[in-house]
């Protein structure tokens, strides 16, 4: 976005979205920072500004905001695919946003990870979130676990796979992470998950939310447990998809690990030796009988 013209378009739509239709101050909207971001510019067949967005020095994207009648035509994904092939340009490995809740699905399907409690900014809640281009991070605690497995799913194309002992109750049965499977599932991509469990009897004594949620989508989801005994003694957890991303946990029985969501290669290896494990394992019927 290099002329005049182009920069008051994109200010007049920011005005727009978060100063008419959110009651975003007018004095906060537009900031000092302005004039040493990167902007980009969507715009209509008629030339008419529908969206825009901007990146800061230090890796920050903000300011994304679409025309309203306008949204649910992907311009918002085009705009976040922008600024980060920007990022990119200026060889900033990570980049970190603060996401009103109602757009962080937008964000994690792109691979941002939220992190802290939600806060809020011109009276508008809102989560932070980052983006590790090319790399891994630690996972320490069950915060990071849950924002990682989110974008995992949120971000996956058509596949995600899941390897635990016994879907780790805190984790995959947390709000946010059932929420996204469920997204996931009800997309309409042709989309499939499959869970290979270490344990499915343990299963059967209580109420497990993704067992409820597979059986509800028998199409998208299928469950297996392991079959041989060296199957038996793999002790770690993981999920991966096809999009890059993955956690993986070296103990099953704990949150730690690492994640990404941009390493494709490694990820593609993961999904390598997941395949054989799962083809050599029986179905769980007795998990689709279950009256719950």
């Amino acid at each position: 976005m290099g002329t005049d013209a182009d920069r008051a378009a994109a200010h007049v739509l920011r005005a727009q979205v978060f100063v008419a239709e959110q009651g975003v101050p007018a004095a906060l909207e537009r900031d000092a920072l302005d004039a040493d971001c990167r902007h980009v510019l969507a715009v209509d067949a008629d030339g008419a500004a529908v969206g825009t967005g901007r990146l800061a020095p230090d890796g920050r994207i903000g300011r994304l905001a679409v025309r309203a009648d306008r949204r649910g035509r992907g311009i918002g994904d085009a705009l976040l695919r922008a600024l980060l092939e920007l990022a990119h340009a200026d060889g900033l490995a990570r980049t970190h946003l603060h996401a009103q809740l109602r757009a962080m699905d937008l964000y994690a399907r792109h691979g941002f990870v939220a992190h802290g409690p939600a806060v809020f900014e011109a009276g508008i809640e809102h989560r932070a979130m980052h983006r590790h281009e090319g790399a891994a991070f630690p996972v320490d605690d069950l915060e990071t676990a849950v924002g990682a497995s989110v974008a995992v799913i949120l971000a996956a194309r058509r596949g995600v796979c899941l390897r635990s002992r016994d879907l780790d109750p805190g984790l995959y049965d947390h709000p946010d992470v059932l929420r996204a499977l469920q997204r996931f599932a009800t997309a309409g991509r042709g989309g499939t998950v499959r869970i290979l469990l270490q344990d499915a009897a343990a299963l059967r004594t209580g109420f497990a939310p993704v067992v409820a949620l597979a059986q509800r989508l028998p199409s998208v989801f299928a469950i297996r447990e392991v079959d041989t005994a060296p199957d038996r003694g793999f002790a770690g957890a993981l999920l991966v998809n096809d999009a890059g991303g993955f956690h993986v946990r070296p103990l099953a029985h704990r949150v730690q690990g690492e994640a990404a969501t941009t390493l494709p290669a490694r990820a593609r290896r993961l999904v390598q030796a997941f395949d054989p494990v799962w083809e050599r394992s029986r179905p769980a019927t007795e998990l689709r009988a279950l009256g719950i």
